[in-house]
This record gives structure tokens, C-alpha cells and sequence, in this order.
């Protein structure tokens, strides 16, 4: 017994003492491997999965380092039986592999006859295996061809019955096209990758296809670019709408060797097939008289490499044509994998695993992005309030709590106090939203606003014309705004813990003068909204960000609120990290179309 703040139990979970002086340390070990279930105020509770430890295993991390940590920071001995299961489960990853043979082509092997027996006696993988072919002594547990259009299909079967099958089987080149990063943007700055970004594109490159996961503002376009100049060909590039495409298309044009009429996009206005092309989601998945049009857009070209941007927002449509491409490179590109429709484990099976993962705070701490206060503000309903959300059908219940009037209230209050600094307001409802922008004297973008319209509205954001927008979920992702200073969040998807993500990292890019950014959720108290609220605060919580509970009354009254201005910035966060389009979050980029 060491008095470690952590708590580890049989059943796969993991009590985290917050207030303990070695609780950051052990939060930063586990992070790799073990996923935040709750966050209340004192001990926060991990949950150790399959899916956590081979992705950890395929970034690099091995059973020993898990052990390690686990016992290291634990308070009590850790119980013998989960550490044996820890090691067997990570151990599972690799023992079935998917390799190129020189005579059957794309084959399933393992040195391990008993689980290639095992997994060949499933009802599920049958159909996908063709004859089987001895290995090259008795004691080898051979191998099986396997189809190669059941490469992504295979994948996921085996997954699920608990064998992840390592892919080895290599990629194709695809089209050569010339691609590298200049040493100087179109501006004549100097510039390089940062080193977490090098690092990033050597995990990619190494695993061949998979995953980086990287914080809002950390510049994961900029890892984009540089696995292209690895790839040296033409690249397929998926976005979530068409204000992200075109700032895809201005980070590349600015810091590679490509030039505007190297780069197509492909969106709902424009249908430009180039040697690099940026569709958008939606478009790739509009359908008509029951098929996809567009899908044949992955096969227009001989692609050598597609990225994946805002990974964890891929839809089912996707997935499946992606299951049919596992030929190609694959780099998904995110600052969370958390999915709520919990197919985490079709990225991990059709994208990759894993590669590349920086917790919020390391990247924070080397003063690339902005360090922020999370403050939730508890609104109490008035009593007619209470009354109506009470007697609510059960499906208009949030929608109710989520945009009361005592919600503006205190929008606008917050607004006031930070009157000066670049705020946006942020929510779900659109009526919520107009009723804000007119009180507040503010511009509002929403899903039927003009991409041109919302450009012209940004960039006047941008040069500090306009002090506060308000935006509906189109502003999630997609938007470089490197001088917002202060979010305001007013209502959400529901418990969406990447959406919150996605929110805090509208203001996380770190800024000239090294102030530091504010976090505002405002939530109904004794509702749903409040659970709601908590959901949502834990992939943050996870990252070391602790929200504060501030209550709307004391916030009227100018009592118990942060000081105006608090210590901002660490060291290097005005070393240039937060020139505006340095690459700090130009491509970080989603939300709807409208």
C-alpha cells in the first residue's frame, strides 16, 4: 500500500481521489488505456475495455506499462486476476494477422493454431475465408486466404469475437503525385511541424493506416499535410461541410508545394475531381432513389492516401464503403473518439487504430493551446418554470430546461462582463438562438446561412468588427477563430461528449497576448439539462479540465465569479504558437450543413 490516489478494482474499474497531489500524474499514465466513465467532484471512475488496451497496444503501449501504472499509483494492491487479464487481453492483439502471400494473396494467419481454429469455426468468418494452407512446419498454425474485398469485413468479425487481427498486408501506392511542405508559408514565415506533430505523422506512417488524436487547436490539419508529403500521392480528403473544405484548401495551398488548381472540392456547389480532392460528408452521403451517387467518387481515382477528418463524426454510409477500401492508406484525423453511437470499434476495425495520442494538457502545458476555465453556471427555474418542465411530455422535457428564458438572463449578463473580448454563444435550438441574437444585439449563424454569409461573418469576427457571435451546432467544428476568448454554451446535443470537446476547442487556440480562454455551460438546476450536463463534461474531465459550479444568483449579483483576469498563458504561448493561421487549428473543422 502505497497511499496512490488510485483505487483499482476487480471489476475493471478505477477510482481516481482528484484532490490527491499525485492525481494529475496518474490521470496522464491512464489516460492511454482507460476510459472516464463518471466525474463528480472528488473521485472520478475509469473503466478499463478490450477496445482501450489494443488501441493502446497498437499506439505502442505494452502490457508492462499498463501494469505498471496501475500499480504504481494504486493505493491498495492491485487484484492479481485483473493484472494476468490485462496482460492476456492486450496480449490478444497481433496473434492473428492479415498478410500479403506471394501465391494466394490476402491470407489469415497465426502462429497460434488453437485461435485460428477457434475463429474459423465461426459461423460469421466462414463465408469470408477461402482454402486453407498449411504452414511451413507442424507446430505453425497456418493460415486461410481470405478475399480481398472482405479485408475491412474480416476485420470487424474478428473484433468482435475478440481477436483484433493485426493488418500487415500493406497498401497500395495509388497515383504518384508530388506533395511536400514548403519551409516558409505563402506569407514568406518561417515554419516547421512542431515535434508532437512530426511524431504524429511517424505513428501514422509506421502503422500504415489509423487514427491521430490530437486536441482542438493543436493543428491535426497540419499532420494531414504532412502525411501527404509522405505519401507523395493523390489524396482523397472527407470533411464535414464546405466552410471546411475551403480552409483545407487554404492551409495546403499555403504551406505545401500544391497550387489551387492542384486541389478539387467536391461539395453540394462544386464537383472538381483533382489530383487532391476535398469532399464533404454530406455530399458522399446524399441518396438518391435509394442508392449513393457520389460514392463512386472513391474509386474516380487511384487514391493513395484518404483522410478522414473529425473521424468520430463518420457516417454509417462511410464505414461501409471504407470497409471496401482497406487497400488504400487511411488517416482519421480527431480530438476525441468518442462516438455516442458507439461504434468506436468499426474506426479502430475500417479506419485503424490508435496511432498518435496527446492528452489536452501535455499539448497545454507546451503552451500550444490556450489554457481555459470551465465554469457551469446553475440556473434555478422560476416557479412557473418548474411547474411547465413538470408536467412536460418526456420528449420536450430538455428542450424546455435547455432554453429557458432564465438561460438569456444570464447570457446576456455574461456577455456584459466580458464586453471587449471575442465571445461566441453556443447552442442547439434555433429559436433559443435568434431570441439571444436580437437581445444581444448580435449576428446569428445557423444551418441556413450562406456559406458565403458565414464566411463574411467569421472573418469580421476574426478582425475583431464584430465582438460576440451567436451560432448554432454549425460552429462545433470547422471554424478558425484564433482570437475567441470567451464560449458561451446555452444548450447542446444532449449528453454529447464530443460536442463539448468540439465547443471548448473553439477557444482553445492560444492567443497573442497569452490570455487565457473562459468555458461558460449554462444549465437548468434540477433537470434533466443538469444530468445531460454532466455526461457531457466527461471526455474533458477525463483531459484534466475541472469545471467549477458557479450559481447563477451569486453571478447576477457580480458575487463569486473568477476574476476578470486571471495568471493567462504558460511559457511559449506568445512564441508564436498564436499568430493567426499558424496551423494551430485551420482544419479543425466540422458541424452540419444546415
Amino acid at each position: 500500500m502505497n497511499g496512490g490516489p488510485l483505487i483499482v478494482q476487480s471489476d475493471k474499474t478505477l477510482l481516481l481521489e482528484v484532490d490527491h497531489e499525485q492525481a494529475e500524474a496518474c490521470r496522464r499514465d491512464i489516460a492511454a488505456f482507460a476510459e472516464l466513465e463518471r466525474a463528480p467532484e472528488h473521485i472520478h471512475t475509469y473503466r478499463v475495455t478490450p477496445l482501450g488496451l489494443w488501441n493502446a497496444r497498437a499506439a505502442g503501449h505494452d502490457a508492462e506499462q499498463v501494469v505498471d501504472a496501475l500499480v504504481r499509483h494504486a493505493r491498495y494492491p492491485v487484484p492479481h486476476a485483473l493484472l494476468v487479464d490485462i496482460a492476456e487481453t492486450m496480449a490478444r492483439y497481433g496473434r492473428l494477422t492479415l498478410v500479403k502471400h506471394p501465391a494466394h494473396g490476402l491470407v489469415l494467419e497465426s502462429s497460434d493454431r488453437a485461435v485460428l481454429e477457434e475463429v474459423l469455426r465461426s459461423k460469421r468468418v466462414q463465408p469470408l475465408v477461402g482454402e486453407r494452407i498449411a504452414g511451413p512446419d507442424a507446430a505453425d498454425g497456418g493460415s486461410v486466404v481470405v478475399h480481398p474485398s472482405e479485408r475491412g469485413q474480416i476485420k470487424q468479425v474478428l473484433l468482435k469475437l475478440g481477436w483484433p487481427a493485426e493488418d500487415l498486408a500493406g497498401y497500395v501506392d495509388g497515383e504518384a503525385h508530388p506533395i511536400r511542405l514548403e519551409e516558409r508559408d505563402a506569407e514568406g514565415n518561417a515554419w516547421s511541424l512542431r515535434p508532437y506533430q512530426e511524431q504524429a505523422v511517424e505513428g501514422f506512417w509506421h502503422g500504415g493506416s489509423g487514427v491521430v488524436v490530437l486536441p482542438c487547436g493543436a493543428g491535426k490539419t497540419l499532420v494531414g499535410a504532412g502525411a501527404m508529403a509522405k505519401a507523395q500521392a493523390t489524396t482523397l480528403i472527407l470533411v464535414t461541410n464546405t466552410v471546411s473544405a475551403r480552409q483545407w484548401k487554404h492551409e495546403l495551398v499555403r504551406r505545401t508545394s500544391l497550387t489551387e488548381d492542384e486541389i478539387g472540392e467536391y461539395s453540394g456547389t462544386k464537383k472538381e475531381i483533382r489530383p487532391v480532392t476535398i469532399a464533404t460528408y454530406q455530399v458522399i452521403t446524399t441518396k438518391r432513389k435509394g442508392v449513393y451517387p457520389h460514392l463512386e467518387l472513391f474509386d474516380s481515382r487511384d487514391w493513395g492516401l484518404i483522410v478522414y477528418d473529425e473521424v468520430h463524426l463518420l457516417p454509417a454510409p462511410v464505414f461501409k464503403f471504407t470497409a471496401d477500401l482497406q487497400a488504400r492508406r487511411r488517416l482519421g484525423l480527431t480530438a476525441t473518439l468518442v462516438r455516442e453511437d458507439g461504434r468506436e470499434s468499426d474506426v479502430f476495425s475500417l479506419i485503424g487504430p490508435k496511432r498518435f495520442d496527446a492528452p489536452w494538457k501535455e499539448i497545454e502545458n507546451q503552451g500550444w493551446i490556450a489554457p481555459a476555465d470551465c465554469v457551469e453556471v446553475r440556473v434555478s427555474l422560476t416557479d412557473s418554470e418548474r411547474l411547465a418542465y413538470a408536467t412536460a411530455e418526456p420528449e420536450e422535457k430538455y428542450r424546455f430546461c435547455a432554453t429557458t428564458d432564465s438561460k438569456r438572463k444570464v447570457t446576456e449578463a455574461l456577455v456584459r462582463r466580458h464586453a471587449g473580448e471575442q465571445t461566441l454563444v453556443i447552442g442547439q435550438y434555433i429559436d433559443q438562438l435568434d431570441e439571444l441574437g436580437e437581445h444581444l444585439g448580435a449576428p446569428v449563424i445557423k444551418g441556413d446561412t450562406s456559406n458565403a454569409q458565414r464566411e463574411k461573418l467569421f472573418d469580421a469576427f476574426r478582425q475583431g468588427e464584430i465582438g460576440c457571435l451567436v451560432v448554432s451546432k454549425v460552429a462545433n467544428f470547422s471554424v478558425d477563430l484564433p482570437e475567441a476568448t470567451v464560449a458561451i454554451q446555452v444548450s447542446g446535443t444532449f449528453g454529447s461528449r464530443q460536442e463539448e470537446a468540439q465547443r471548448l476547442g473553439r477557444v482553445l487556440r492560444p492567443k497573442a497576448d497569452g490570455h487565457e480562454a473562459r468555458f461558460y455551460s449554462v444549465v437548468a438546476r434540477d433537470t434533466i439539462d443538469q444530468d445531460f450536463a454532466a455526461h457531457r463534461q466527461r471526455f474533458l474531465a477525463e483531459q484534466g479540465y475541472a469545471y467549477r459550479i458557479v450559481d447563477s444568483v451569486d453571478l447576477l449579483a457580480g458575487r463569486d465569479l473568477p476574476p476578470q483576469e486571471l495568471p493567462g498563458g504558460t511559457p511559449g504561448a506568445d512564441d508564436g504558437a498564436g499568430r493567426p493561421g499558424d496551423g494551430t487549428g485551420a482544419g479543425e473543422l466540422s458541424g452540419d450543413e444546415g
